[in-house]
């Protein structure tokens, strides 16, 4: 059943200024390759311990019915079936992730809490609306512990973006980080967005001045499809078939002119917010190089709106293991972007580790989004709370 947070200030994990607890976060990105699962220790404000994580890939099946679901015109009855089976895979990698962490840490408790990200079908910020499925009742029954879900809603209603919500993690990360700053963080799942703190330390109550996050354009969506729909294979490993193409210029130019490169942040996307048409003529070498330019021009085009030059730049998702778009980022930015690893970071676990220690903000009423992150007005939290029936 649904209850309303504030009704269970009194314990443990619900206090503002509770003990850190162990939380577990769940991520099924833009790529719908599969759920990204990982634990953390966190009060909510600090990260005092990172577990394991674990990648659970959708079955072929899954993903093609996933696929099916995020076209605009798919039906409500498709849209529920969908939720049913990856509402039960997000279960099963819930589950395997606490096998291993029982396994290989000795650990015999159970998290406190699962921040339930779901999948997102449609994101229309400039409607305020958006939506992600993912039944966080069903999940609480059948992990048996409580889930917290649906981050965006509020965030929204109040006029804010509803995205990009993992820069307070970053925040936090980057709170012990032996670093340059300004720091940019820079996630290359299927879209991209970027997290810019400009002064250590700050942890994720940073200041105004101190924090900036919106989405960049795409990163990887559009050179997976384009790969899949000509050589079969999911997505271009290690970018080498953008390395064989050329970059077509006149094609390049025609996707970059989209007004989106042009608004101020905040701003975020919908995986289906460009047109990419302009490619179809092209090789299939050469419509990978030149999706993968538009990805790293996207992000060129974002630093004019940054406060201050960063002085490192570190990239997470899947993006960072295609060689051919960090080589082109690093050209485009004129400085090394390096994955988040070379911060002792999990780039894989990245995106479901910030949704376990949103679900402790969650719970705790602290705030998920800022002025600076979603353009809401003031700093709000989010999220509905899911507890097991009581047997």
């Amino acid at each position: 059943m649904s209850e309303p947070l504030a009704d269970h200030a009194g314990n443990a994990l619900e206090n503002p200024v509770g003990p850190p607890v162990w939380a577990l976060g769940l991520m099924s990105g833009t790529s719908m390759d599969g759920v990204d699962a990982a634990l953390i220790l966190t009060d909510g404000r600090a990260i005092a311990e990172v577990g394991p994580s674990l990648t659970l890939e959708y079955d072929r099946k899954t993903r093609a019915r996933l696929a099916a679901a995020v076209t605009s015109d798919a039906d409500e009855k498709t849209v529920i079936v969908v939720e049913r089976s990856i509402t039960d895979h997000h279960a099963r990698a819930v589950g395997r992730l606490l096998d291993l962490w029982h396994d290989t840490a000795g650990v015999g408790s159970a998290p406190a809490v699962i921040g339930f990200h779901g999948h997102t079908l449609w994101h229309r910020p400039e409607r305020h609306a958006t939506r992600q499925i993912g039944d966080g009742d069903r999940l609480a029954g059948l992990t048996g512990l409580p889930v917290v879900n649906d981050f965006r809603s509020e965030d929204m209603a109040a006029g804010g973006q509803g995205a990009p919500f993992a820069p307070l993690y970053h925040a936090a990360r980057l709170a012990g980080a032996d670093s340059d700053f300004p720091v940019c963080i820079l996630n290359l799942g299927g879209v991209a967005n970027v997290t810019w703190i400009g002064a250590p330390g700050a942890g994720p109550d940073v200041g105004e001045g101190d924090i900036l996050a919106f989405d960049t354009g795409p990163a990887s969506a559009f050179i997976d499809d384009w790969v899949r729909e000509h050589t079969g294979k999911p997505f271009d490993e290690g970018g080498a078939l953008a390395a064989q193409g050329t970059v077509d210029p006149a094609v390049l130019d025609r996707l970059l002119d989209d007004p989106y490169f042009e608004a101020p942040p905040p701003k975020s996307l919908d995986r289906a917010g460009f047109d990419v048409s302009a490619v179809a003529g092209l090789s299939a070498a050469d419509g990978a190089a030149t999706l993968t330019a538009f990805s790293a021009r996207a992000v060129a085009r974002a630093v004019t709106f940054l406060p201050r030059p960063a002085a490192a730049w570190f990239a997470s998702g899947g993006g960072r293991h295609n060689a051919s778009l960090m080589a082109a980022l690093a050209e485009v930015l004129g400085a090394e972007v390096r994955p988040v690893e070379a911060l002792g970071w999990n780039g894989d676990a990245l995106e479901a580790e910030a949704f376990a220690f949103l679900a402790v903000r969650s719970a705790r009423r602290l705030p998920l989004s800022l002025p600076q992150t979603t353009g809401v007005a003031q700093p709000l939290s989010g999220g509905r709370l899911w507890r097991p029936a009581e047997s």
